[in-house]
């Protein structure tokens, strides 16, 4: 379903065009495009595979779509209608925004696959049995160890660079992110931070224009490297660093599998992370390091500790790397959705 034809598809794949702009606007028009095909065109597939987060909305409209699409009444006794089955790929549950049962009264699927156990064991408590979980993919080919920094004429060879990406006004680690490097650059001379975090609103626009005003405050600005338009392959950001952050707060909004993650850890990059219990599944003392939400201090003591610690950065790295190997690499997870569409 598309805008247009993506020419990167293979042939077997049959696209049809739904929506009326690119790919960053799925507002409220587009999504009806999408609903008004698959009311006329659900009954034709055997499978419906729903990968967006449930809303009150959208669910409401995908149990009337299962309907109308499940009954003969609308296309008559030969129609050649099959026992469509559906499956819903859940990124979050959005405790912050649903109670427990509207999340329960948000499932509708025959099938419900989950990107955590986190969100597993959640559904099972409230007694949704159909659920399973499995991890998203990471094109391993792509996110590999490489040479990126020699092409980046803002970064020097002997920089110490730091990779944040994450968000300005979620999750509740910029200022935190800001304060350590402070600290950080006092400490290390070459010290520089890649900031890899886009502005998707006026919050976000607000926030860095606060930031840079800090930054500029402190006589850090120019060790401050701003990627924020999107237009890079993340791949190139995580192998420019040396090290990679993600001390967030909390994950309100965001898929429960942070990917910025997994990518750095699939390019060999040690990662300190908050040890919040979402973050808690795939982060361990083998392949990254683990400090307490909210404390600047430990998030100050990490860095420098990894800066000074060649060896235990190489080695995180590769544990980190081979990890992603075993859970997140898209040809086994392709594999495993394979076996789900055979099941089902």
């Amino acid at each position: 379903m598309t805008n247009g034809q993506v020419d990167e598809l293979p042939s077997s794949v049959i696209q049809e065009k739904i929506y009326t702009h690119s790919q960053n606007d799925f507002g409220f028009f587009q999504k009806l495009r999408l609903f008004w095909f698959l009311i006329l065109n659900a009954y034709k597939f055997d499978i419906l595979h729903l990968l967006f987060t449930p809303t009150k909305f959208n669910t409401g409209m995908m149990r009337f779509v299962l309907n109308i699409s499940g009954s003969r009444i609308f296309f008559g006794k030969n129609s050649g209608m099959t026992d469509i089955q559906s499956i819903q790929t859940v990124a979050t549950l959005r405790e912050d925004l649903f109670s427990d049962e509207e999340i329960k009264n948000l499932m509708f699927g025959d099938l419900i696959i989950t990107y955590s156990d986190f969100a597993k064991k959640k559904l099972l408590s409230l007694g949704i049995r159909n659920v399973e979980r499995i991890y998203p993919g990471i094109d391993l080919e792509n996110y590999s160890p490489k040479e990126t920094r020699a092409e980046n004429k803002k970064y020097a060879s002997d920089d110490f660079v730091i990779n944040f990406a994450g968000e300005y006004t979620r999750l509740g680690a910029m200022d935190d992110v800001v304060d350590s490097f402070i600290e950080v650059s006092g400490k290390i001379p070459t010290a520089k931070l890649s900031m890899a975090v886009r502005v998707k609103n006026e919050k976000d626009a607000d926030k860095k224009k606060r930031v840079v005003e800090k930054l500029r405050r402190n006589n850090l600005l120019e060790k401050v490297v701003f990627h924020d338009d999107g237009k890079f392959n993340m791949a190139d950001i995580y192998n420019l660093a040396d090290i990679s952050i993600f001390p967030v707060q909390n994950m309100r909004g965001k898929f429960d599998v942070p990917l910025v993650v997994v990518e750095a850890m699939a390019c060999a990059k040690p990662v300190i992370i908050s040890d919040i219990p979402i973050l808690e599944e795939f982060s361990n003392k083998e392949n990254s390091v683990q400090i307490e939400a909210g404390n600047v201090e430990q998030l100050t003591a990490a860095i420098l500790e990894l800066h000074d610690n060649p060896e235990k950065r190489k080695k995180l790295g590769i544990s980190a790397r081979e990890y992603v190997k075993q859970n997140f690499d898209i040809k086994n997870v392709s594999k495993q959705y394979a076996e789900v569409y055979e099941k089902i």
